[in-house]
């Protein structure tokens, strides 16, 4: 679940009003977080290939060692990285007598220790480069039947790379995996023990880490350098697995959350609220995403809900002219929105029915269409090339036509199933399944 959105610093103009998403130099190129490298899942200038199957345009594939889990893998340069939770043979001294799961798709109490690692891979081998292990325990609580504890997307400058695993704390390696610092912001607990998620977002020298859950919910600023706590503020929220969304509006950078009571974009400086807007539902997963001068922020469970929010304003925008416009029906529940251009696209729920709006005006081009042969969607949709890709859990990905009416142009069937989120650099694309990580080039 989700999921996760890292911005990286300065320079990827949209054709917005005074807003411009953090990037960094060359970032544009590779797949540095969460998203991609303008938030939006778009690659800029990828040209992934539109087939594949398991005899055809695989570069390479591997076996993953950790449980699996939604979180995406990300690219810099030659080195792939990702988060995993490896289970090992030791029961924890103080685990529980019984692992009985509740009631519902969460609440395995977990009986061993877990390695929580971050891996790196060889871009064009496959080959593990390293494998470092920043915490070693047993958690203390357990996770949707769907995933593991480690869905969660790093996030790179090129540099230095950060990891965020929720209740076993954030943590800064450099590319070559030696420590740099580790910083525990303590326990979460979670709705129905539904387990944890939402990546940090990476915005100039800041890392922040929205922490909702079912106790004291916050936002944190850190150092990205050292670790250290530049400011934290109390959310008065239920557990969310949203990523917060940097974004520069009229030469200031703010921090958008998304959240069940409230969206708030908060001052990346100082913490202070800027604004704030009602209309989310419960369980807030989809990462928002930004450009034409909008946010757009999305949820769908026990309701729905898409909001266009023009970027500028002050105070509480709810039920305002700052609303743009509103769709509340067929709005996803896990996935985050696809915007590729002045067209914005979403699942409904979890599910293969894909809606197409103008992002400009709320005006639908297609609702609800669906596409046969995926069964239940996780992971997010990414473009590239003038192209869309949706990954289904069943391992079917379709490629449509970036238009105004759905137009298929492959499907594509892997023996795996695919929940975390595909990456796009260059030629290739990562697909990262419950047991294999792929990558695709012609």
């Amino acid at each position: 679940m989700n999921r996760c959105f890292n911005v990286i610093a300065i320079a990827f103009v949209l054709l917005t009003i005074g807003c411009i998403p953090v990037l960094a130099a060359s970032a544009d190129e590779y797949w540095p977080a969460w998203r991609g490298p303008g938030g939006t899942g778009v690659s800029p200038h990828g040209q992934p290939p539109v087939t594949w199957s398991e005899a055809e345009n695989i570069k390479w594939k591997v076996k993953l060692e950790g449980d699996p889990s939604g979180a995406s893998p990300i690219v810099w340069a030659e080195k792939i990285f990702f988060q995993e939770a490896v289970k090992t043979d030791v029961r924890a001294a103080n685990a529980p007598t019984s692992t009985r799961s509740r009631r519902g798709p969460g609440g395995t109490t977990p009986a061993n220790v877990y390695r929580f690692d971050v891996v790196c891979l060889d871009r064009n081998t496959g080959k593990q480069l390293w494998r470092k292990t920043v915490r070693e325990e047993l958690p203390h609580e357990g996770h949707h039947r769907d995933h593991g504890f480690a869905s969660f997307t790093p996030a790179t400058d090129g540099k230095l790379l950060w990891a965020n695993f929720g209740s076993r704390g954030v943590h800064c390696l450099d590319l070559e995996g030696n420590p740099k610092w580790s910083r525990d912001l303590g326990k979460m607990n979670t709705r129905n023990a539904f387990g944890e998620g939402g990546s940090l977002a990476l915005a100039g020298d800041t890392l922040v880490v929205v922490r909702d859950h079912e106790g004291d919910s916050s936002i944190v600023a850190l150092n990205k350098g050292t670790g250290e706590i530049l400011w934290q503020r109390q959310r008065d929220e239920p557990s969310a697995w949203s990523t917060p969304v940097p974004v520069e509006v009229n030469g200031k950078t703010q921090i958008v959350a998304s959240a069940a009571n409230f969206i708030r974009s908060y001052d990346l400086e100082t913490g202070e609220t800027i604004w704030q807007c009602g209309g989310m539902t419960l369980n807030v997963v989809p990462t928002p995403v930004v450009g034409l001068g909008m946010v757009f922020c999305a949820s769908g469970f026990r309701g729905s809900s898409l909001q266009a929010i023009e970027l500028g304003h002050t105070g509480d925008l709810t039920e305002t002219d700052a609303i743009k416009w509103h769709v509340d029906k067929a709005t996803p529940y896990v996935p985050s929105p696809l915007l590729y251009g002045e067209r914005l696209y979403v699942f409904a729920v979890n599910t293969a029915a894909l809606s197409c709006y103008n992002a400009k005006t709320g005006e639908p081009y297609f609702v609800r269409e669906r596409l046969e042969k995926i069964r239940g969607v996780y992971a997010s949709p990414v473009a590239a090339a003038g192209r869309i890709y949706l990954a289904g859990r069943n391992g079917v990905t379709y490629v449509l036509q970036d238009s105004e009416k759905l137009e298929v142009l492959a499907v594509n069937t892997l023996d795996d199933g695919f929940d975390a989120s595909p990456a796009v650099v260059g030629n290739e694309m990562l697909l990262k399944g419950k047991a294999h990580l792929y990558c695709i080039a012609e």
